[in-house]
């Protein structure tokens, strides 16, 4: 299981297990004093326009900081970056998808191409 990171107040978590209707897969611990508000998301959704725009939201920023890092990494790719480099662009790549219980799959290959060495 993955553990969200809840950093900042308005933040959702949970949302695609909602949408997908699929089990979650990320457990949520706090470091500190916190307050959450537990809705029944379908109830939610169905009934609240405008929390359905909030997640709408949440989610196309999500996106577009994955697209921002996924063209970094493609430059990075082929204009030859040190492995340090296209590591830390595919850590940040990680993070944005570990909310949704993603994690980079690199298909095709028989290997992990940024692990150490491409061992086997």
């Amino acid at each position: 299981m993955e553990i969200a990171k809840v950093t900042e107040p308005g933040a959702v978590f949970g949302e695609l297990s909602v949408l997908l209707d699929q089990p979650h897969t990320a457990d949520v611990r706090v470091l500190e004093s916190s307050q959450f508000h537990v809705a029944n998301a379908t109830t939610l959704l169905g009934q609240n326009p405008m929390a359905v725009l909030y997640l709408a939201t949440v989610l196309a920023h999500r996106l577009e900081s994955a697209n921002h890092a996924l063209i970094q990494l493609k430059s990075q790719l082929k204009t030859g970056e040190p492995h340090d480099v296209v590591a830390k662009t595919v850590g940040k790549m990680e993070k944005l998808l570990a909310v949704s219980s993603a994690s980079l799959v690199y298909a095709g290959y028989p290997y992990d191409p940024f692990g150490k060495a491409g061992a086997m």
